[in-house]
């Protein structure tokens, strides 16, 4: 089986768009659909054929470009099967526990409603890829805007389960923002301090953060870490319940 590639660009002012490819099978997915024209700027470069789009949830950031994509390429489109209303375009649905075959790799959904109801990412487990969307970020989670943080902590704790060499491909360039608020939070963590010195530095060079290692996202990312002694003193909830301690975390980068 040939190796999965996966090209990154950036699009509209702060998103990651992805384009993933198996060259025995020729296949090509995007994962999501930010904007079209740095998308098939990106299909042109490396000379692919859209055959797929895999989509992480329903924001406009994320599908907008499904249709247009769609009626140009005629590919699959692939989400939600709980929201699938909200997914333009899409053919084929998938729900929590479901796995698919691309060009030869296995892909596994999870469920991570929390951002969104029905947000699913997608994991190539022989490719040691997580494509995460808006539900992990390096350093941070998306912003809760139709779950609970009881679903999101939950959410999360699936994909604190995967292996620590997972790359984490996450769909925005957030991370020196979420650096400074996870210093605020878990000041006394060193692994902490040396990333955020090492953001700050691919920052100023120009260089994307993006993908990040789950191993250091587990070591240093406050909302995988409401286990954290430093955390739970930081933020007065020492022994708390765990989804206490999260939901109290993702309250103050509301407000951050």
């Amino acid at each position: 089986m040939a190796k999965l590639q996966v090209h990154q660009f950036p699009c509209l002012s702060d998103n990651y768009g992805y384009l993933i490819h198996d060259s025995e099978s020729n296949v090509t997915a995007a994962i999501d659909t930010p904007e079209i024209e740095p998308l098939n700027a990106a299909l042109k470069s490396q000379g692919w054929t859209l055959t797929h789009i895999f989509n992480t949830h329903h924001h406009f950031d994320h599908s907008g470009g499904n249709l247009a994509l769609k009626a140009q390429w005629h590919c699959q489109i692939i989400g939600s099967k709980t929201d699938a209303e909200r997914i333009p375009g899409i053919d084929l649905l998938m729900a929590d526990g479901d796995s698919f075959d691309f060009g030869g790799h296995r892909v596994q959904v999870f469920d991570v409603s929390g951002h969104t109801l029905g947000h699913i990412a997608y994991y190539l487990p022989d490719d040691a890829a997580l494509f995460s969307g808006d539900a992990l970020f390096a350093l941070g989670c998306g912003r809760l805007f139709e779950g609970t943080p009881a679903q999101m902590w939950h959410s999360l704790q699936k994909l604190l389960a995967l292996p620590d060499n997972t790359l984490v491909y996450c769909a925005h360039e957030y991370t020196q923002a979420n650096a400074r608020f996870a210093l605020s939070v878990e000041p006394q963590n060193d692994q902490l301090q040396q990333r955020a010195r090492e953001i700050d530095a691919l920052r100023a060079a120009g260089q994307p953060t993006v993908p990040s290692l789950l191993g250091i996202e587990k070591a240093t990312n406050p909302f995988l870490r409401p286990m954290s002694p430093n955390l739970q003193d930081t933020i007065h909830m020492t022994d708390a319940a765990l989804v206490d301690v999260f939901a109290k975390t993702r309250q103050l980068k509301d407000n951050f």
